[in-house]
């Protein structure tokens, strides 16, 4: 039941993620991509809530980065849908999205490093090179995003 469960959360994960990536794109384009956003938002959502539902016996930085994921998307559910992007609400939308999108794809980076044999080997324990590099490049990289996501998208 665990494994078909992990699957599951893997799996919307995993599209939360793709569709992430459409979105901002969409973002880099100025095009709303209502579709895109409305499944994004809807497995990034559902990503961070169904990562409480592992056992566990302590507070985990996995379930810190849920709460604030789910802090993150609810501040982009209000400014998308609610405030529709007005005034100062398509800034915020942009950053909590790219935001919450960052902190999916650093949780992938982590679970890469602690799942695929090659990249567990170049960093066990996660404080070597190769994972701060790999962090680096995913930070730069979404604040590069951000910024430009922010100057690019101005919805109609």
């Amino acid at each position: 039941m665990l494994q078909a469960y992990t699957l599951f959360h893997v799996a919307l994960s995993l599209v939360g993620i793709a569709s992430g990536f459409v979105v901002i794109y969409g973002m880099l384009k100025n095009e709303r991509l209502e579709r895109w956003t409305a499944l994004f938002l809807v497995t990034t959502v559902a990503t961070s809530v169904t990562g409480f539902g592992f056992p566990f016996e302590k507070l985990l930085p996995s379930h810190r980065f849920g709460v604030i994921s789910l802090a993150l998307l609810a501040v982009t559910i209000a400014a998308r849908y609610r405030f529709q992007m007005a005034g100062p609400w398509r800034l915020a939308y942009v950053i909590t999205a790219v935001m919450a999108q960052y902190l999916d794809v650093f949780v992938l980076v982590v679970q890469a490093f602690l799942k695929v044999p090659a990249l567990h080997d170049l960093a066990p324990n996660q404080n070597e090179p190769p994972f701060a590099i790999a962090r680096g490049v995913v930070l730069v990289l979404f604040v590069v995003l951000g910024v430009l996501a922010a100057k690019r998208f101005r919805p109609a």
